[in-house]
């Protein structure tokens, strides 16, 4: 039984009572009645938004988890590939690449964008801990 459903149940029980309404006592009674018959229906309505809210939680949960997997698959198929590493002569800031670019022989700095060209025996491999 929900509360709206003990409230009616109430007020039918204070019917029954056939208490005088025009008595102090029967309008304390009418009183407390009507405030909670109020305080269920706003109950009612609270129940309803967060039913909805969490219907919409978890849509936006799901929605999160396909990005996490898009973005955490990414991220291993990356850390699967060495990445190398060489200072660019124009501007001073290290680059990273991989191997496919290393096979290139060149790429451009994505600083300045001077084009570097390298040797594959010049260039040491990243391992990830800096």
């Amino acid at each position: 039984m929900g509360v709206s459903e003990k409230v009616a149940y109430l007020k039918g029980l204070l019917e029954g009572l056939k208490l005088d309404e025009s008595s102090e006592t029967g309008k304390v009674f009418r009183a407390i009645a009507d405030v909670l018959g109020e305080i269920a229906l706003e109950l009612e309505d609270l129940t309803d938004e967060v039913m909805e809210i969490s219907d919409g939680l978890d849509v936006v949960s799901d929605d999160l988890e396909d990005v996490e997997e898009l973005v955490y698959d990414e991220f291993d198929d990356e850390d699967d590939e060495p990445l190398y590493a060489t200072t660019c002569p124009q501007c001073g800031e290290e680059v990273y690449f991989d191997e496919d670019e290393l096979e290139d022989g060149a790429i451009a700095c994505p600083n300045c964008g001077a084009t570097l060209e390298f040797d594959a025996e010049d260039l040491g491999v990243d391992d990830g801990d800096e």
